[in-house]
């Protein structure tokens, strides 16, 4: 069951977001991610958060107040930590996450630091990328123009193997390790594959080449 959080920060245009959310079993905003969701014509069915940063409180009014969890500022979880927690809680077993472009570095790498984590979102698509998370012994296949940049972060402790078809210059047999990635490979093919036989990548799909 797939679960969604929009998050605080820039995301895609609100036509794409309503797109992403169409087959949600559940959608939740976190803070101001209401804003996001609403411009896409969304009514999320959970709103979390300390509500420091939404534009307007009245936005809230037309909510149940039982689908309304309020946390004070001074807490031990992000907003979108809180997001990602309650989709888990109600039986989401993935979770994307929307929105969180742009902004403050150290919000951008806390929300970097989720896909380390035992319980992890599998995608997050931001206004200016689109990340996927993938993991051993799964494959993701990507429909894409060709000439398209594409970046991989290994995540976790590893070890980390990972293979490639479609791309300029293949993942296979390279000496991934802490500190290691590739940037900026380029898509040839109009659908490119990656498979993982061991760790965990983050996988970087700018939207400009």
């Amino acid at each position: 069951m797939r679960g969604i959080a929009f998050i605080g920060g820039a995301g895609p245009e609100p036509e794409s977001c309503g797109a992403l959310a169409q087959d949600a079993a559940l959608v939740v905003a976190a803070d101001s991610g209401l804003i996001l969701a609403e411009k896409a014509g969304l009514r999320p069915d959970w709103i979390v958060g300390d509500m420091d940063s939404l534009d307007d409180p009245h936005r809230l009014v037309v909510y149940a107040p039982e689908r309304i969890v309020r946390y004070p500022q001074d807490k031990d979880f992000t907003d979108t930590e809180l997001a990602l927690r309650l989709l888990w809680e109600k039986g989401c077993d993935e979770t994307w996450l929307i929105g969180g472009g742009g902004g403050r570095m150290d919000h951008l790498l806390a929300i970097r630091s989720l896909f380390e984590r035992d319980s992890w979102p599998r995608r997050w698509f931001t206004d200016a990328e689109t990340v996927y998370g993938l993991e051993a012994t799964e494959q993701l296949v990507l429909t894409v123009r060709p000439g398209r940049l594409l970046s991989l972060f290994p995540l976790g402790a590893g070890p980390w193997e990972v293979h490639s078809q479609g791309l300029k210059w293949p993942l296979a047999g390279l000496p991934w390790d802490r500190g290691f990635f590739g940037l900026s490979n380029v898509t040839q093919e109009p659908e490119v594959s990656l498979w993982a036989e061991d760790g965990r990548f983050l996988v970087i799909l700018p939207h400009a080449p």
